[in-house]
């Protein structure tokens, strides 16, 4: 099965294209906006390269989130609405997940992205998988969950938001990854359990609608 994975949730732009679980093309282009205009272009050029036509396609993947709620509706439209010119599925894949998936690591995985605001968002995976599920939470209570979950083993703190951590856990290994890797997201994007993706939101947006705003400051 080929399989079209899509990430627009944090400071990347980026897809990767898989035959089964080999990766025949991917692309990433640093940036915090533009994705929307990016976004078909790089899909379409990634098919070219990897000489393949739409109907090739068996499954799109994206992912859903945390992150930002821009870049997150862009990726998810775009998915939604090739997946159904294409009549194929289109499945969801976590941001943190990506995240903890893009580390050569055997250990306890720490996902890590900074939320704004003094807070973190946070997922642990260990070997088995999800050892917790996606969360956020301020800075000192993220490092003090995780100091409660010593017996876990060794951390390694994974993603754009990793080295926040990196005083309060001085002994963890630190990898910020600024996005999640193409092909990680790919991977769990082939073989997750087909279902419509929804997005995840762990906080409310920071845009308000004119109705909800006054002159106060």
């Amino acid at each position: 099965m080929i399989t079209l994975a899509l990430d627009t949730c944090l400071a990347t732009c980026s897809l990767a294209i898989l035959d089964g679980d080999r990766l025949i093309a991917s692309q990433s282009e640093s940036m915090t906006r533009g994705h929307q205009e990016r976004l078909a272009p790089m899909v379409r050029d990634s098919m070219t390269e990897a000489g393949l036509a739409f109907d090739a396609l068996g499954r799109v993947g994206v992912t859903v989130g945390p992150g930002s709620f821009t870049g997150l509706r862009v990726g998810l439209a775009f998915a939604k609405g090739l997946a159904l010119a294409l009549n194929i599925p289109c499945v969801g894949v976590g941001t943190l997940e990506a995240l903890a998936a893009s580390a050569k690591s055997e250990g306890v995985r720490v996902a890590v992205v900074d939320a704004g605001r003094g807070n973190i968002y946070l997922q642990i995976f260990d070997r088995a998988g999800m050892v917790t599920m996606p969360d956020i939470l301020p800075l000192a209570t993220a490092g003090a969950r995780l100091a409660d979950r010593s017996d876990l083993g060794a951390y390694t703190l994974i993603g754009p938001g990793a080295t926040l951590l990196a005083d309060a856990m001085p002994e963890a290994r630190c990898i910020s990854f600024s996005a999640p890797a193409p092909e990680a997201v790919a991977l769990l994007a082939a073989r997750a359990i087909v279902e419509a993706p929804r997005p995840l939101y762990l906080r409310p947006p920071d845009a308000r609608p004119k109705a909800m705003q006054t002159d106060a400051p």
